[in-house]
């Protein structure tokens, strides 16, 4: 039972857009912290200057509040361990450092990097594990002194106990041993004075009081010579998750190559936050009821019963499933307001549209959409008049019969664009002229979307109205009755 309360961080760097990775790693720390009563923490890990595509952060905090996903500290709202940001936390690094270099826990190297890759290669040549020999370890003060005096760059690092084994708790796999014989004395510094991810990453757990680390599998082995840093401080271990990578069907890691590996690409493609969350919360699991907002999940994930697995797929089918069901769950008006940025993409004039007669449009293609930017396309008809009628139906009847149609169809257009009366004007049509009325039906629904399938005729003239109906009738009807 843990005897302080519970907190838990998600830190991002800000060297590239959000990931799937990123939004399940900052989901699970939140739904735990909810929970539990604790507090979910927001830092960022800046340090790498020159990779730092976000600077301030700005588009991670707006991804995360785009998502529903609150911090309670953190950058733009502050807390008791600001600041919130590595690269505005160096002072407090020093201080650590300086702390494990007065009780003799670390000490400088001066190898270079050409040399350190000889000596990997050697081992590597020889089989064995490419570790540190620990060449620095064992330099007289006097030789220390004299590259001090020379200037010879160094980092330092720090003196891993080889003898001791460490274990610590994972929520998955309730255990996890190190022999710390089998892990090298890694830098704590780099050449320009700069802190480690290492480092820092594990200082600021400290400072900030966190209790629970959620990361990726492939963390696992940082986790061991974090340990040995805890230990070094003397501060109790937290209580980890090692959590399964996201895999494609493959069984690779997701990558860039993959789709919905970004968040943009998400947003883009016209999934709704509270989905995203939802798959990321249930995947690699079963539950009786899968689609849940941040509330149920919180309810029902049980953190005592994780996955075990290194790896789970990634199931873009099951994906898009669970995101129409959200759509499903929109009412009329949250799906026009969800829709609109993709139509005025599409169709610039959807800002001037009727927001009743869309409305009333999007309920009707509702059920076809799996995905917000699917609207564009099953309402394209809304926007502008279909093209290229005459040779898509040119492809199903002969000039003859589209021309006895037309003929037919002529007198009665004003009857044929009424959603009222459409129904049984067609088909008196048919009975009296002795016309396909399966033919009739086509030939209007081609006439008013340049489609053979899409909505009921009530429906599709609801949708354009009667006095376009009509036009556009007369249009397609003038291509075969001037031949």
């Amino acid at each position: 039972m843990l005897d302080r309360p519970v907190r838990l961080r998600f830190a991002p760097a800000p060297t590239g857009m959000m990931h799937l990775g990123n939004i399940r790693t900052a989901l699970m720390n939140a739904l735990y912290a909810t929970q539990h009563r604790g507090t979910f923490i927001m830092r960022i890990e800046d340090t790498d200057a020159d990779r730092n595509y976000d600077p301030n952060a700005e588009h991670i905090r707006a991804d995360l509040a785009w998502l529903g996903l609150h911090y309670a500290e953190g950058p733009g709202i502050g807390g008791p361990h600001a600041p919130y940001f590595q690269s505005q936390r160096t002072e407090l690094y020093a201080q650590k450092l300086t702390e494990l270099r007065d009780t003799n826990k670390i000490y400088r190297c001066f190898c270079t990097e050409e040399e350190l890759e000889r000596k990997r290669e050697r081992q590597r040549a020889l089989k064995l594990p490419p570790r540190y020999d620990r060449t620095c370890f064992h330099r007289t003060e006097a030789d220390i002194a004299a590259l001090l005096a020379t200037n010879t760059p160094f980092v330092w690092r720090l003196a891993i106990d080889h003898a001791r084994v460490v274990t610590i708790t994972d929520l998955a796999r309730k255990s996890v041993t190190f022999e710390m014989k089998h892990f090298s004395d890694f830098p704590l510094t780099r050449q320009d004075g700069s802190f480690t991810f290492l480092f820092a990453n594990c200082v600021d757990d400290i400072d900030m009081a966190i209790t629970h680390v959620f990361r990726g599998e492939e963390h696992l082995s940082n986790t061991a010579c974090q340990t040995a840093l805890y230990e070094a401080f003397g501060m109790p271990l937290p209580i980890f998750w090692h959590m399964p990578l996201l895999c494609n069907n493959d069984g690779k890691k997701l990558s860039k190559r993959d789709f919905g590996f970004s968040l943009r690409d998400l947003r883009d493609a016209g999934f709704l936050p509270q989905a995203i969350l939802n798959y990321l919360a249930i995947i690699g699991s079963s539950y009786e009821h899968e689609i849940m907002d941040f509330t149920a999940l919180t309810q029902t994930i049980n953190f005592d019963h994780l996955h075990t697995a290194g790896r789970i797929t990634y199931d873009v089918d099951k994906f898009h499933w669970v995101n129409r069901k959200w759509i499903e769950r929109l009412s009329p008006t949250e799906l026009l307001d969800a829709c609109m940025p993709f139509l005025v993409h599409h169709y610039p004039d959807a800002t001037y549209a009727d927001t009743t007669r869309l409305t009333a449009a999007l309920q009707i293609v509702r059920p076809e959409m799996n995905t917000l930017i699917d609207a564009a396309g099953l309402l394209d008809y809304f926007f502008k008049k279909p093209e290229n009628t005459k040779t898509a139906a040119l492809q199903h009847l002969t000039i003859e019969e589209l021309q006895a149609l037309a003929a037919s169809i002529a007198p009665h257009v004003a009857q044929i664009a009424n959603p009222n009366t459409v129904g049984d004007t067609l088909k008196t049509i048919a009975r009296e002229k002795a016309l396909s009325s399966k033919h009739l039906f086509w030939f209007i629904r081609l006439a008013l979307t340049g489609r053979h399938m899409g909505p009921s005729m009530h429906e599709l003239l609801t949708i354009i109205g009667s006095q376009e109906a009509a036009v556009r009738i007369e249009i397609f009807l003038d291509q075969f009755t001037q031949h």
